[in-house]
This record gives C-alpha cells, structure tokens and sequence, in this order.
C-alpha cells in the first residue's frame, strides 16, 4: 500500500490525490507533532470526526506497534488510521466508510498529514470487511448497530489482538455494555469540556460524554 488509495468492494481504484499534497490553508504534516490527537483543524471534515481528546485516549488503547495492520471501520475524515499510521513507517491501515465523498475527503487528508499508505475502502460493514487482510488491531468508530458488525470484527482479529469501539447512543452504549460482561477489558467514559462564550463572558462547554471499550482478545 505505497500510494493513499480509495476502493470499492469490487473494483480497487488509484486516487488522484498526490502524496505530500496539501489542502489550501491547512497545514503539512511537519507543522504538527507526532503525538496522538492532533487538532481538528489538521484535518479537511464535515463535522464527523473524533475529537481530539477522545482521539489520544482511542490510540493509546489501540497501542499501535511497528508492522501492524489496523482496520478502521466507520472511517469519518480517517483520523484514527492516519494516526495510526503516523505512529511508525511499517504500520499498515485500512479504512472503511460508505460514503464515497467521505472516503476521498480520508485520502487527502491522509496525503497531507503523511499518511499515504492508508488504503480506503469505500462500502458498508460488516459486507466490505470481507476479503480484508488479517488486522492486528480494530477500531469502529461508527455503524456499531449494524448486524453482527462487532462479532465479525472480534473473530477477524488475530491472537493477542486488541479492539476499541466507542458509543454515543444509549443504543451503541448497550451494545459495549454487552461486550464488556462477554469479554471483559476496559470500559470508560470520556467526558470533555473546552471553553467558550456565553455573551462577554467565558464558560466550559460539555461535549457529548463518549463511552468506550476495548479488550484484548484471545492469547
């Protein structure tokens, strides 16, 4: 995977963004540091992206190590698989998002922030998680209620291999719940406030509190 690339589950195609392009007036990937949980403004997004806390506290579970393959499933704007591979040279990603103008805005941010290896492929799991290679690690970030979604990705992991998932629905937040009593690991809750204005004055702003869950499965 040398070239940032988006596919369908049929038919793989090249993208036409070029690695080390940059979107107007967003910055390379040498401006920002190589600690996870860059800023939001790093990334070209339509409002679906994991913020940047919840981001560090997602990779520092994921634990990515040299020459693993992630498998990104709910893609967003690609934040967690470009980090993820911004993590070292040899970790692989892939990224999976059933928009098609969400996948191509992924690669050029993968473009821009150093990323090119991520591949992207454009489809709905759990159908495109099929033929995928091996991952060492997963994170779904988005389609948690799908059927059978979270079984699937627990089976595909390897020995020793580590999930995360994150909820913001009662619905999802079941559904970690559930995963929890099945297979033990962590369950938090992220909860952050940041600054804003109320009139002349200044306050702390709630976001919504993100429930998350990962375990290692198996040995």
């Amino acid at each position: 995977m040398s070239d940032a690339s988006v596919s369908d589950t049929a038919a793989p195609v090249a993208a036409a963004t070029s690695p080390g392009a940059s979107t107007p007036g967003t910055p390379a990937s040498d401006d920002w540091g190589l600690t996870p949980g860059l800023p939001e403004e790093a990334y070209e997004h339509d409002g679906q992206i994991t913020k940047r806390e919840v981001r560090a506290v997602t990779l520092a579970l994921l634990a990515p190590r040299p020459g693993e393959l992630l498998w990104d499933v709910g893609g967003g704007s690609g934040s967690i698989g470009i980090e993820w591979l911004r993590a070292h040279e040899s970790c692989r990603a892939v990224t999976v998002e059933p928009r098609a103008d969400r996948a191509e805005r992924i690669t050029r941010n993968a473009a821009t922030l150093g990323a090119p290896g991520l591949e992207v492929v454009v489809g709905r799991a759990p159908e495109a998680l099929d033929g995928l290679p091996t991952p060492d690690a997963v994170f779904v970030g988005g389609g948690l209620t799908a059927p059978g979604l979270l079984d699937l990705c627990l089976a595909a992991l390897r020995p020793g291999g580590r999930i995360v998932a994150n909820a913001v629905t009662h619905e999802t937040e079941a559904l970690l719940l559930a995963a929890h009593r099945r297979h033990g690991g962590f369950l938090g809750r992220i909860a952050v406030e940041r600054v804003g204005h109320i009139g002349g004055f200044t306050a702390w702003t709630p976001s919504r509190a993100i429930t998350t869950w990962s375990a290692t499965i198996g040995s």
